[in-house]
């Protein structure tokens, strides 16, 4: 084997760039230059493009145009994305293999690779002046899986990152429509699926449930929702891109009209239907089908390439097909070489189809033709010519492709002239592609979506990730890919999707640069026709862009990517939240949101789920403490008492709350704050302090006892900030409290392991501390060399798994090993699987690394129910 030719492999687009954002460890930075430059806080777009224009009709809904109807734009907050993980399973899966090289030691470089090599200059720009630097330099591209709501998140790349129209395909996949459907995930690790229960939706990628339908205004905020994040994907659309919404018999009338307010309708490409079930009973008909909605972003100029399905006689497509010319000649119906609804064709036997010979317009001769001494004349008739021109019907005769008799519909096209058809708008073979996902999308409806309008490099954004299917095609097929989803759930199940890929590696057309750009060597085919034939010409090549070459020698893993967020901020001060609170209705109506979610769901505190619901909350004026509430502790036999119901009943507690900024980190100083001021209240007995994300080092804090009180730190759920999205389930688990991992570092020989030992979560209500084992973490990562500003996985363990994460691994990195053993002396270079590390990725021990003295460690934990927690160690 080459020196340059590993046997596992990703791709990478080496010639592409992406802004340098900073880290989550960097929040604060990027705000300094934002003011610098002079960037807008706020993007404005207007609320209906089609209004000025006057070219189409116009579709109705209440606030379309905000709450007095009266607003022409709509005003979009313009935050930071930073990154908060690097990933590149091309690094993590070498720690799971050996080569072993022959005797004469030569083989592949066996060398690791750098931060610099995975991620370009992500980390590399760190020593120049962060102020300056951030938006105005650029890093390599590394594709992006993103955490927060979509329309902040696209709205970013579009202001903060300078990413109008460098998006090739947008592929949206909403809710259908607005019923609640018990389609929200909580766990990573549940098994079974019962349709209509929280908590029996399963955490597995195919079975991922990740969004909610319940929507304030019903159909009115639907549609509100759905504007919003078009306009944006209008922007950043190329002026040759495409956009595609999935949607449901339920609305896709409405949504059709939206589309054609944001895109125009002359963009409109085609409504695809595609099949997804084989039908229900209904009172009805029966609903097989959803339906793709395509538009162009300007379809003069759009990227079109065409698909095309192999077809076999008598299918949908090629009825036509019903004559067969034997090896003598003769023309039988099809019909006759059936038997037992089989076709059998004798040697040398063909099946054709008819075709006219004549094309509308024009005024030709008739042809005068000769078959065994008998002459055969062919009319045009009036306002016709002949498509192949006179002589080329005269060559057709004489090569037997006209039927030896007169008319017009006489030309033979043989099945095996083009045994291929181009793809329609009607997709009947999509169903059963995902017969193990619940709502997740066919990979082949998306595959065919991206492979019909770009090319490998091209850019794909879509900003309803669920479980990774359109960033795991488009990694696939060699596409750069952003996705986000406001779910820690469904983030953690695309992340854990994607870092143990392993797809087909596709020749490249340019293999000495590895330009992606090029595109690859693709499979291609004949197509015969009248005029090939007539003119004797080698038929024109049709290229199949599903079916590029493989070389099945080598295994491709994902490329590196990042895990961005929206959900780290620069530290508001007290000072600061407290002039919002005062003067923004926006902010009051947002915290009124938070206490009625509180009352209804309660803090999740615990691994059985036990939740503390607030019986009663009322605002403070105090800028330090913003709520008060009380709650009924659980009772050692369950559930919660009436405070009336007996003496021997513990009280109503009392508890204080501290509510972070709606697009901010809650600081220290601002912790500090209400520490104090819940001791000076005396009568609480638990500070919540509430947050969407936390300075550095609050997180460690979890749960403190202050003496006659205890602080917990609670994180809230990040779809609290969907504007005119209300969930209203019981177990909905918008707060929770933090838990801290148990973590041990062991050294010997200047090396070290850490091992997971737990995960405890304090529970307030039972006043104890609650220890989670390994198996209530669904995975963990580690950084074993932290620069304190990038989290770079460098081993991550499934030990809450059904250890089938490695599987796709496992298997490629068999048949490797199988290749390398069949192989010639001289090239003799073995793969072989260190069945070791496989069995330790599924534990709660790390592989051995090398540590020197002020090395830092950072372990990562997310448990089943997508809780995150960072714990640092450094080497003494």
């Amino acid at each position: 084997m080459p020196k340059s030719k590993k046997p596992i492999k990703a791709f990478r687009h080496k010639n592409e760039k992406r802004a340098h954002i900073p880290s989550a460890e960097e929040a604060g930075y990027e705000s300094a230059n934002a003011k610098v430059q002079g960037a807008p806080e706020q993007k404005e777009f207007p609320r209906n493009p089609i209004v000025h224009r006057g070219q189409d009709p116009e579709l109705y809904w209440l606030n379309k145009y905000g709450s007095d109807d009266r607003e022409d734009e709509t005003s979009v907050d313009i935050r930071s994305l930073y990154r908060h993980e690097h990933i590149a399973p091309e690094s993590i899966i070498k720690g799971l293999y050996r080569l072993v090289a022959n005797e004469s030691k030569e083989g592949p470089d066996l060398t690791g690779f750098t931060t610099a090599e995975l991620f370009g200059n992500a980390i590399a720009h760190e020593e120049l002046d962060k102020v300056s630097d951030y938006y105005t330099h650029s890093d390599g591209w590394t594709n992006r899986l993103m955490q927060g709501d979509s329309l902040l998140a696209m709205t970013s790349l579009l202001e903060r990152e300078g990413m109008a129209g460098q998006v090739q395909c947008f592929y949206f996949d909403p809710p259908y429509g607005i019923k609640y459907g018990s389609n929200w995930q909580l766990r990573l690790n549940s098994r079974t699926v019962v349709e209509g229960q929280d908590d029996s939706l399963t955490g597995e990628p195919e079975l991922i449930k990740a969004y909610r339908d319940t929507w304030e205004l019903g159909v009115h905020s639907y549609l509100s929702y759905l504007r919003d994040r078009l306009l944006v994907a209008r922007e950043l659309l190329h002026e040759s891109g495409s956009c595609f919404v999935q949607i449901s018999d339920e609305n896709v009338h409405l949504v059709r009209c939206l589309m054609d307010e944001v895109f125009r309708s002359e963009n409109f490409c085609s409504l695809i239907t595609f099949q997804k079930t084989s039908g229900a009973s209904t009172l009805t008909l029966p609903t097989t089908s959803d339906y793709l909605i395509w538009y162009a972003r300007d379809k003069e100029k759009m990227k079109m390439r065409k698909l095309f399905k192999t077809q076999q006689p008598g299918e949908a497509g090629a009825l036509e097909y019903r004559r067969v010319e034997t090896e003598s000649g003769d023309i039988a119906p099809i019909s006759e070489f059936i038997h037992d609804e089989k076709l059998e064709l004798p040697e040398g036997a063909r099946i054709f189809a008819t075709d006219s010979i004549v094309s509308p317009g024009g005024d030709e001769p008739d042809i005068e033709l000769e078959w065994k001494g008998k002459k055969i004349v062919l009319s045009c008739r009036p306002n016709r010519h002949w498509k192949p021109g006179v002589e080329g019907i005269k060559k057709l005769w004489a090569k037997g492709r006209l039927l030896r008799r007169s008319g017009l519909r006489i030309y033979k096209r043989y099945f095996n002239d083009f045994p291929y058809r181009e793809l329609t708008h009607v997709w009947n073979d999509t169903r059963g592609a995902a017969d193990d996902y619940v709502v997740q999308t066919a990979t082949k409806v998306i595959e065919r979506c991206i492979l019909m309008t770009t090319d490998p490099g091209d850019l794909v954004l879509d900003p309803t990730c669920g479980s990774g299917t359109s960033a795991f095609v488009a990694e696939q097929w060699g596409r750069r890919w952003i996705t986000t989803d406001t779910s820690r759930i469904a983030i953690s199940v695309a992340k854990t999707r994607l870092t143990t890929a392993t797809f087909p590696y596709y020749e490249l057309y340019d293999q000495h640069n590895c330009d992606l750009r090029q595109g690859f060597f693709y499979n291609k085919v004949p197509h015969v026709t009248q005029g090939s034939i007539a003119k004797d010409e080698p038929p024109e090549e049709t290229t199949l862009y599903d079916q590029p070459l493989e070389d099945k020698k080598r295994l491709r893993v994902a490329g590196p990517f990042t895990v961005d967020t929206l959900q780290n901020y620069e530290p508001i001060s007290p000072e600061e939240l407290a002039r919002q609170r005062e003067a923004e209705t926006e902010l009051a109506s947002f915290e009124d949101g938070i206490f009625e979610e509180l009352r209804h769901a309660g803090v999740k505190t615990g691994d059985k789920q036990e939740a503390v619901k607030f019986t009663r909350i009322d605002r403070l004026s105090d800028a330090r403490l913003h709520a008060e509430g009380w709650y009924v502790p659980t009772h050692p036999n369950g559930g919660q008492r009436s405070v009336a119901a007996s003496a021997e009943v513990p009280n109503e507690k009392k508890a204080y709350l501290y509510i972070g900024p709606k697009f901010g980190t809650v600081s220290k100083q601002a912790v500090n704050e209400a520490i104090k001021a819940c001791r000076d209240k005396r009568d609480g007995d638990w500070l919540l302090i509430l947050g969407f994300s936390f300075e550095s080092g609050l997180q460690d804090i979890t749960t403190r006892d202050f003496g006659s009180f205890r602080a917990s730190i609670v994180r809230m759920h990040d779809d609290l900030l969907q504007e005119g999205l209300l969930k209203r389930v019981a177990k909905s688990a918008s707060f929770v409290t933090i838990g801290e991992p148990d973590i041990r570092l062991k050294r010997s020989n200047g090396a070290a392991t850490v091992e997971i030992a737990g995960l405890d979560i304090y529970d307030p209500v039972k006043d104890e501390v609650k220890s989670r084992d390994v198996h209530d973490i669904n995975y963990w990562m580690l950084d074993d060399n932290y620069d304190g500003s990038n989290f770079v996985v460098r081993q991550v363990f499934f030990c809450g798994g059904d250890k089938d994460e490695f599987d796709a691994w496992k298997k490629g990195l068999s048949n490797l090993a199988l290749a390398s053993t069949k192989k010639k002396a001289e090239q003799t270079l073995k793969l072989e699987i260190d069945d070791e590390a496989f069995a330790n990725a599924y534990g709660h021990i790390s592989r051995p690394f090398k540590v020197e003295k002020g090395q830092k460690i950072a372990v990562r934990v997310i448990s089943q129910f997508g809780e995150e927690t960072t714990k640092v160690l450094t080497v003494r």
